[in-house]
Order: C-alpha cells, then sequence, then structure tokens
C-alpha cells in the first residue's frame, strides 16, 4: 500500500464552489491547473509515460488523436520539450483547427491524417516504419494504460489527504469518462484503500454502453493484475445519458452550464468534456433525488477547448 502513496508532487487545489444544486455541497477537484500546457488529466497522464519514454531512452514517441485532442496537445509539448521526436496519426473526417491543433503544429509535431476505419493500419504501418532505425514508443489514445491509470490511483490518494486535513468525506465523485482510465485509476484508489468504488460516478463523454463500461472495468481490472493485488473487479458506474449524440456533440444546456460556471465561479469548462459532465452530473443529481451530499467534480480539464467554445457563449 506505501507504494501507491509516493508521489503526490503534481497535487492541485480542491475548492468549494459558491452554487450549491440540490442542496449538495459541490467541491471541484482543479486538474485544469496542474503546471505544464494547460494541465488537465491528460498533462498528469503524459508525465508518467513521458517519464518511462526518457528512463528507457525512446528517441521518438507516437500517438492517436483527434483535431482537438488535449492528449496530442501535452504529448507534442513534452516531446519537443525534451527533443524527442513526435507523431500524431488522426482521423480526417471533420478534421478542423482549433487551439489545440495549432500549438501541436507549433510544437512540430509530425501529423498523419488517415480515414477513420483505416486508424489501426495506419498506425501499425508507421510504429513498422518507426521502430527500423530508431526506438520508438506509442502511447495509446487519451494516454491509455496502466501509468495512465496509476497518474489516477495518485489522485485518489491525494484526496484521501484533503478529506483527512479538512475533515470532510465525499459522498460521490464525478468526472468526465472517456478512454476510461481516469475513471479506472480513480476506482483503483478506492479499492486500494478499502473504500467504495461505486461512488465514482463517469459520466460518458461518447461511448455508449455495455462497451463504455466494459472499458473502464477492463482498466480496473488490468491495473490491478499489473501490481499483484487480487480483487475482484466491482461494477462501475459509467452514465451514457448525457453523450448527446456522441464526441463532440453538446446541446444548449451544456453551454448555459459554461456560461453559469466562468460567470460566478471564474473556472473554464468545455463543450466536449468538462461542461458535458458538469451538466451530466447535475442531471444525475436530479434524477436519483441526490439531496444534501458532499460531492467532488474533478475538473479534467482541456482549457483551450473553452477558447474554442466562447464564440457559442452568449
Amino acid at each position: 500500500m506505501e507504494s501507491q502513496k509516493k508521489n503526490t508532487k503534481q497535487n492541485t487545489v480542491i475548492e468549494k464552489l459558491l452554487c450549491s444544486f440540490n442542496q449538495n455541497e459541490i467541491f471541484v477537484k482543479r486538474e485544469d491547473l496542474l503546471p505544464f500546457s494547460f494541465g488537465g488529466n491528460k498533462a498528469r497522464k503524459a508525465k508518467k509515460f513521458f517519464d518511462y519514454i526518457i528512463k528507457n531512452k525512446y528517441e521518438i514517441v507516437a500517438t492517436y488523436g483527434s483535431s482537438s485532442s488535449n492528449h496530442c496537445r501535452v504529448v507534442a509539448n513534452l516531446a519537443f520539450k525534451y527533443g524527442i521526436e513526435c507523431y500524431i496519426v488522426s482521423p480526417e473526417e471533420e478534421y478542423k483547427e482549433t487551439s489545440n491543433s495549432k500549438m501541436i503544429e507549433l510544437f512540430g509535431a509530425k501529423i498523419i491524417k488517415a480515414p477513420l476505419d483505416k486508424i489501426k493500419e495506419t498506425i501499425d504501418c508507421l510504429m513498422e516504419k518507426l521502430t527500423k532505425n530508431k526506438k520508438a514508443y506509442f502511447i495509446q489514445g487519451g494516454g491509455h494504460g496502466n501509468l495512465g491509470t496509476e497518474a489516477y490511483v495518485e489522485v485518489y490518494n491525494e484526496i484521501l489527504d484533503y478529506e483527512k486535513e479538512n475533515k470532510v468525506k465525499f459522498d460521490y465523485i464525478f468526472l468526465a469518462s472517456g478512454t476510461g482510465t481516469t475513471q479506472a485509476g480513480l476506482a483503483c484508489g478506492a479499492i486500494l484503500n478499502g473504500e467504495d468504488s461505486e461512488k465514482i460516478i463517469g459520466i460518458s463523454i461518447a461511448r455508449k454502453n455495455p462497451r463504455g463500461k466494459a472499458v473502464v472495468e477492463e482498466s480496473i481490472k488490468d491495473y490491478l493484475e499489473s501490481i499483484s493485488y487480487n480483487s475482484k473487479v466491482p461494477s462501475v458506474i459509467f452514465d451514457d445519458s448525457y453523450i448527446c449524440g456522441g464526441y463532440g456533440k453538446y446541446n444548449d444546456q451544456i453551454v448555459g452550464i459554461i456560461k453559469e460556471v466562468i460567470s460566478k465561479e471564474g473556472m473554464p469548462l468545455n463543450t466536449i468534456y468538462t461542461g458535458k459532465a458538469f451538466w451530466g452530473m447535475r442531471e444525475y443529481l436530479q434524477k436519483h433525488k441526490i439531496i444534501g451530499k458532499r460531492v467532488l467534480f474533478i475538473n479534467t480539464g482541456g482549457t483551450p477547448l473553452f477558447f474554442d467554445d466562447l464564440k457559442e457563449i452568449k
């Protein structure tokens, strides 16, 4: 257990919002304030991957993501920082210029566009080519994998530290759930500390069940096996009720919540991840008649996406 409580250097602030909902106290863990490349859960995960990449002297890094990908922005930024060649495979469908895509280009990453149904083939061909003469490492989209999961095991320990220091206990933890490793890491953190992992509610930003739920549970299983921890994998709550038609889709209510939260709390959200999840959290609390509880929302970041959304906020 002690090994799971190391490395809390990236600890971020937890703050209580002025606004409450259904008499629930709402707290936020500000992962968007991590001090590198606009922060966010992708920055925390990427640091884990780059610690491994640098330790093992990889010369090239490659990954996958859309033109609005926070993950790709951070990977490209870290690659530039450490002088590592970077390749990004991206779906060509609806590829558009965003704040993130501009920064990815600024950091000198080589972008390879491909049709969505050719992504796996493109990645396989790229890695075969890159590994012929150099040592290349591929990071799955969104920082998926045990290193990404481990980053959020550590975050759960940070939450426990906050609860102990402030003599509070969170009844629910909500977050935007995409590739599943952030939610899986929090769930593993709960399991390793003997706590109820079902208080962690993942609001899906794109995937539907049963696949979305299964991916999170598989990530939990993989991580626990990797540290030789024998535990039954619990059922997770991965709610796909608020995806609004899929990745990047949103409604007027989400836009309204983004406007409300930036105006009243000074905290940026975005239509792809955190705004959708914050709206989903409110709807979930209302639907399940949850009243008078302490609720923690993980702001997983994506600050550049907020500026892409500004034109929608009126």
